[in-house]
């Protein structure tokens, strides 16, 4: 499988703590991956690296075929390079309509006045059905955000980042605060969107870990402690003493 993001030797330090530790992380272009760890690991760290959000110490962030280093782009340049985030509280336009907020979200090459004057076109409106019914909110295409349950705010808002077509999809802990049902759903979704992009879920919860069935690496005090099958990573004695045994 051939590397879509190559992060190596990235450390970062703020106040002299030092968040991330030569830091090596790579992930394919179809991949789906789990990021687990105790709080401070550094996850989230090294997500606002990934997206521009925090500009390393030293190391490299290299993106793509043709080898692009991320760490000379903004926010916005790495975005629209194929990157997108979903944070762990959902941001949705309460007062628009499902459609409203996944046509908002689509992938169209429009300055501010195409904005202003935007009319969606029956692909727009198609891309959009099967959007949302990729997410299972197709039913309730009419209905405005604000009316949605919890977790159907999680599918709407990974539906907005699937119609800008993004290459990576970085996910943080989606299932937190979910019934079983909806982590089911929840877990279908990104196991799907992994099969034409690299997906990487930060996550807390074993048992969802569990049911994304793919590789999962393990962070601690910055750096990468363990990496492999979730029974590979669970059961190595490193693993054990710093996240598990708590």
């Amino acid at each position: 499988m051939s590397t879509l993001l190559e992060v190596s030797g990235v450390s970062v330090s703020f106040d002299g703590f030092r968040a991330i530790n030569n830091l090596s992380f790579r992930i394919g272009n179809a991949e789906l991956r789990a990021v687990i760890g105790p709080n401070g690991a550094g996850k989230t760290t090294f997500m606002d690296i990934i997206t521009g959000k925090t500009r390393p110490d030293e190391g490299r962030v290299i993106w793509g075929e043709k080898s692009v280093s991320l760490l000379r782009l903004s926010e916005a340049a790495i975005a629209q390079m194929g990157i997108g985030r979903k944070f762990q509280k959902p941001t949705v336009f309460e007062d628009q309509t499902v459609q409203e907020n996944l046509l908002m979200a689509l992938k169209n090459t429009r300055g501010w006045l195409g904005v202003l004057f935007y009319h969606p076109t029956a692909t727009d409106l198609q891309k959009v059905d099967d959007l949302a019914t990729e997410i299972g909110l197709w039913q309730e295409l009419t209905r405005k955000s604000g009316e949605l349950s919890h977790g159907q705010k999680q599918w709407l808002e990974i539906g907005m980042l699937l119609a800008q077509e993004p290459r990576l999809l970085l996910v943080d802990e989606p299932a937190a605060g979910m019934s079983p049902q909806e982590r089911e759903h929840t877990t279908d979704l990104l196991v799907q969107a992994a099969r034409t992009r690299a997906v990487v879920v930060v996550e807390h919860d074993m048992e969802f870990v569990r049911r994304l069935n793919c590789k999962v690496t393990v962070l601690h005090e910055g750096s990468v402690l363990a990496e492999g099958s979730l029974d590979h990573v669970t059961s190595n004695q490193d693993v054990i003493d710093v996240y598990l045994g708590r």
